[in-house]
């Protein structure tokens, strides 16, 4: 099995196993491919946990599921040092917390206060976690897939924006169309009354894989400054368009470019193309910048949305001219 066809067959198990969701499916994968962590945001039901739980079916991985809940501790997260007594003497041993995992599902994250949510930034950004002046390191393959319902305030806690600029992408979870929730309320009718048979798993080594061959895409200077053009759309509003200047706080930071040109590169690898283009890049912007933009009074109040403000930039920011042959 080659990279490539390792990917294809994760994309077919976990589509199989949340019907109507391609898109989510189609995001994840991404996530997994670019080494990124994933927020993902839908009402209550909408198969979130599902989704994620059946990436981790599907590769030689280990499956972390944290609950955040008010009362949830870092230690609880990250670990802790534990004091035991061996032959009359205190001996200190560090336990592993959830977040020593593969794939970690961060369900509900913000109903868990800043203190908590602040423990996950180090494992996020630099795949370690330190307790008592002691780093350990997380394994190679680590990604945090976390889920928040966007209707329930009470009780939560908003991430922080050096919390939500640690995501690689904000992805929207919507209502399937009628025939594909018809067709899930068979299959999990069918999965109740039949054991599931065990399917194959994708070794790491091809998840490895696919990542050195998504590294290798080529971008082009002219998509590469068109990037940026559109990541400075978002810090000076102003060069590009009035309009913008009166809805945008708070624009992308650098990390959101390096975003983009990974996510732009992942599209195009999973699309079978060796070098990213304009549609690349339009593909994945509003995953990538929806969570990085801060909106203004002015724009909140007149009821504009991230999605507008991006669309704005698209529209007001002069694409490259494909070169002739």
């Amino acid at each position: 099995m080659t990279a490539r066809e390792a990917i294809e067959y994760l994309q077919q198990k976990m589509n199989e196993e949340t019907i109507g969701q391609e898109h989510i499916v189609d995001r994840l994968i991404m996530g997994l491919l670019a080494d990124g962590n994933m927020l993902i945001e839908g009402l209550p039901g909408l198969a979130k946990t599902r989704v994620v739980r059946s990436m981790s079916e599907f590769i030689e991985s280990k499956f972390s599921r944290i609950q955040f809940t008010p009362d949830l501790r870092p230690s609880d997260v990250v670990g802790e040092e534990r004091v035991y007594v061996e032959n009359g003497e205190n001996v200190r041993r560090f336990h592993k917390g959830a977040i020593f995992g593969n794939i970690i599902l961060a369900d509900e994250i913000n109903r868990a206060p800043a203190k908590v949510q602040s423990a996950m930034l180090e494992a996020m950004e630099e795949k370690q976690v330190t307790v008592s002046g002691v780093t350990y390191k997380l394994p190679e393959l680590f990604v945090v897939m976390a889920t928040q319902n966007p209707i329930e305030q009470a009780g939560t806690y908003p991430l922080s924006e050096a919390q939500k600029d640690r995501f690689l992408m904000h992805i929207k979870i919507d209502y399937v169309d009628m025939e594909s929730e018809f067709k899930m309320v068979k299959m999990v009718k069918e999965e109740k009354r039949h054991e599931k048979a065990k399917a194959k798993k994708v070794p790491q080594e091809l998840i490895f894989a696919a990542r050195d061959e998504v590294a290798g895409v080529k971008i082009s200077d002219e998509i590469g400054r068109y990037m940026i053009d559109l990541v400075y759309a978002t810090r000076y509003p102003m060069r590009y368009r009035r309009q913008l200047a009166v809805m945008i706080a708070l624009g992308v930071s650098p990390r959101g470019s390096l975003a983009l040109s990974k996510c732009a590169q992942t599209h195009a690898w999973m699309k079978g193309k060796s070098e990213v283009d304009v549609k690349d890049v339009h593909a994945v912007i509003q995953d990538v910048f929806h969570h990085r933009l801060t909106l203004t009074e002015h724009a909140l109040t007149n009821k504009r949305t991230n999605e507008d403000i991006i669309q704005i930039i698209l529209e007001n920011v002069s694409v490259p001219v494909p070169k002739r042959v």
